[in-house]
Order: C-alpha cells, then structure tokens, then sequence
C-alpha cells in the first residue's frame, strides 16, 4: 500500500498535458524538394555572407525585393539598393560571422512560400546580436528567391523560462526501481518552455491504480516556484517550491476527492543528471498525521 500513501499525500513532482502519459509521435514526413532547396538557400545565405560574397548574396533575392528592419525602421527596395546595402554591410562586418537558423517553411501556393527563422550575428568577442525574420519566397524560373523580408527584434527570454532552467533535468521518462509496485512518470515543457508538464501513473502488479498531471510554474511576484497537481480520482492540490543546497522542498496542501484536506512537504534530491530521489514528510489528512513515506529513488528512462 506505499503507493496509496504516496498518492493520497498528493505527488508533486512529475508530468505530461492531460491526463494520460505520452503517445508516442508519429515520424515527421520527409521536406519536400522546394522546402530543401528553400533551407538550402537559407544556409548558402550564411555562407555567401561569411565569405564576404556580395554577388551572391544579391542573386538569391528577386528582382522587386523589399527588406523591412522594424528594428530602425528602415526599408529597401529592389534587388539593386539590396545589393548596394548588402556591399556596406560586408565593409562594416568585420570578422563577424552570420548563422541563419530555419524554423519553419509554409507553402502559400506551388510558388510562393513563408519562411520564418533567427539570424545570429556571431562577432569576434561579445555576445551575438539576434532577431528574427520573416521571408516570402517566390518560385521564378526553377529558383525560389526573396521576394519580401522582414526583421524584427527576438523577443526577450520570458522570466519563467529562464528561471525554470533549473528544473530542466525533470524533462524525460522515469521509473522507481521497485518490484511489482511501480511509478511511472513522463515530464515535458509547455509551449514557449514557460511550464513544466507532468503526468504520473502508479501500478501494482501491472494495474493502474491512479495517475495525473502536475503543473510548474514561476511565480514572479513571489519569486519561487508553484506547482499544481490534479490526480485521477478528483484530488487536486498546490505547493510551493523551496531550494535549500541539493534540497527541494515542496510544500503541499490539498483536497482529496471526497472532501478531507491534506497537506505534505516532498523532498526531492538530484542524484545525477539520470536518478533523483523523492520522498513525503510531515503528511496530514485532515487534521490527522499519517506516516512518512520512505525515500524513492526514481531513474531515468528516456529523455
């Protein structure tokens, strides 16, 4: 009966969206000819750039190329002034290096195209200078080639994604390691990486006997983590995070499916980047102290 115990006191650190575990996803089909040759320029951008190729550079852009910054405002028009700019921007480079990162292709129709990705302005010493750019790209004689650009400003790193970093190592499929009772759980990022998704399932003798999510998140204005926890039966709970050296300390409160409060601190330790260990302390239901739960040790599965 670990397990039970373990669950009523509310499971506060794995996870998936919804409430079952990860499906595994079917294989992305293979690009097609146009988006290759649409990457393909992407890179030989890069390329023409890092070798100071200025006719290059000028030829994989359409004879009636418009370049918007929304940065400084600025636009050209015509593959002519592009050409003349693309020369004093060569000059002014330096030892600069230019990295264009394709991030998605979109067909619009068999011969124009949306391509959206990072350019990364790499200089000799200092941190790189990116944003973001969005190209039509239009199919002329065989040649797919910049048609309309625009540049703006990569958005900034949101807080949370960047404080969450630190539980980044959750991300993955673990088991425990003991026979015939098992705790499974599957852990991946919201969209943007803002959120940490957990879903849980705990077995015996191959049996489910309860699974659910868990949610965590940064709270700014408090400046730690919270976490919120969903189980199968209908419990819910919320808990805030403590860091104190290897230590986490999670501190639950919640409500069973019929009614009673509970509450627990959890104590996860990170072993290595492939084990932690979890346990549950200071347990109540409803007013009534219930025991500990041993230590569990958790190991990876997959990442």
């Amino acid at each position: 009966m670990r397990k039970q115990f373990l669950l009523l006191a509310g499971i506060t650190f794995l996870c998936l969206p919804g409430m079952a575990l990860a499906q595994p996803e079917k294989p992305a089909a293979a690009p097609s000819a146009d988006e290759t040759a649409i990457r393909e320029n992407a890179a030989a951008y890069g390329a023409a750039f890092n070798k100071r190729d200025a006719p290059a550079l000028a030829a994989l852009w359409s004879p009636e190329a418009v370049y918007t910054n929304r940065l400084t405002g600025e636009q050209v028009v015509g593959q002519a002034a592009i050409a003349k700019q693309i020369e004093s921007q060569l000059k002014a480079a330096g030892k600069m290096k230019l990295e264009v990162v394709v991030e998605k292709v979109e067909f619009v129709s068999p011969n124009v195209a949306i391509e959206r990705g990072t350019t990364r302005f790499i200089p000799e010493k200092g941190a790189p200078d990116e944003s973001n750019y969005t190209a039509i790209e239009v199919k002329r004689d065989g040649r797919w080639l910049l048609d309309r650009v625009t540049e703006d400003a990569k958005p900034a790193i949101p807080v949370a994604r960047e404080k969450l970093q630190q539980l980044a190592w959750l991300v993955g499929s673990w088991q425990d390691e003991n026979p015939g009772e098992h705790l499974e759980t599957e852990c991946h990022w919201s969209r943007n990486e803002t959120f940490l998704i957990l879903a849980f399932k705990a077995s015996v003798a191959g049996r489910t006997q309860m699974a659910g999510i868990q949610v965590i998140g940064y709270d700014a204005a408090n400046k730690q983590f919270r976490s919120w926890v969903f189980d199968s039966d209908g419990g819910f709970g919320e808990a805030l995070w403590q860091q104190k050296g290897k230590l986490w300390f999670i501190h639950q409160k919640g409500t069973l499916a019929d009614g009673r409060s509970s509450s627990a601190v959890n104590i996860i330790r990170q072993l290595d980047d492939n084990a932690f260990t979890w346990q549950s302390t200071n347990r109540e239901i409803h007013g009534r102290i219930e025991p500990n739960v041993d230590e569990v040790r958790m190991t990876r599965q997959s990442k």
